[in-house]
């Protein structure tokens, strides 16, 4: 899907679904989000963690078939605040890593607005990431903070190394390969733990088994890693 609120095209990636997301101990978070994407009124959703734990993911699968418009916050020192505006018609707003623009006064009453916008409208739903509740955020706006806090806030708690091993094995069977328990736990001890960054070697990975035809095993990936 590519967003066309954002000056430069931006594609969702295709393999960031709810079928690609290991739930762990977040289950009430997943399901309570699922209830929210079927109605169709307004309501606010906010997820935040302290760690790289899902939350763009979530974004990212909420947004699939859906009139959508995400936002990467951490980005907007490539975006404007007027990219906000016409999006009161859309089922759904994903506003990733708010925090990002915490500070910035034109940023936060360009969301103010959005927020006022929706509500009157009252069709779309906005999912909010942060890494912090609203109230931790310091944001100028008292108002603002209000806003973030009406509807939903959950937080995401990150996976045990035992669920982050199962959230791997799941990616890649849904890729069209195997990772072993051994292979997987040799990963684990041996980079960054983050699942962004796992993931991201996951498809490295993908990628060199599916050219060399070969086997996932912990000497292919010392040779992949260079370790």
């Amino acid at each position: 899907m590519t967003l066309s609120q954002l000056p430069l095209p931006f594609s969702l990636p295709n393999n960031e679904t709810f079928d690609s997301f290991y739930v762990g101990d977040n289950q009430l978070l997943f399901d309570s989000l699922q209830t929210l994407l079927g109605k169709e009124s307004f309501s606010v959703f906010y997820i935040w963690s302290t760690t790289v734990s899902g939350r763009t993911h979530l974004l990212h699968a909420s947004s699939q078939n859906k009139l959508a418009s995400y936002i990467p916050l951490k980005q907007y020192y490539h975006l404007v605040p007027e990219i906000l505006q016409g999006l009161d018609n859309y089922d759904l707003v994903c506003l990733d890593d708010i925090d990002a623009i915490a500070g910035h006064r034109d940023w936060e009453e360009a969301i103010f607005d959005l927020f006022n916008r929706l509500t009157e409208k009252n069709i779309t739903k906005l999912l909010i990431t942060a890494s912090a509740p609203p109230k931790q955020i310091p944001f100028i706006l008292p108002d603002l903070v209000s806003r973030l806090s009406w509807g939903q806030v959950y937080q995401l708690k990150e996976l045990s190394d035992d669920d982050k091993l199962k959230a791997l094995q799941l990616r890649a069977q849904l890729s069209g390969f195997e990772l072993s328990t051994e292979v997987g736990l040799f990963l684990l001890k041996r980079v960054n733990r983050d699942m962004r960054t796992l993931f991201s070697l996951l498809e490295k990975f993908e990628v060199a088994t599916l050219a060399q035809q070969r086997k996932l095993t912990i000497p292919f990936i010392k040779n992949i890693l260079d370790l």
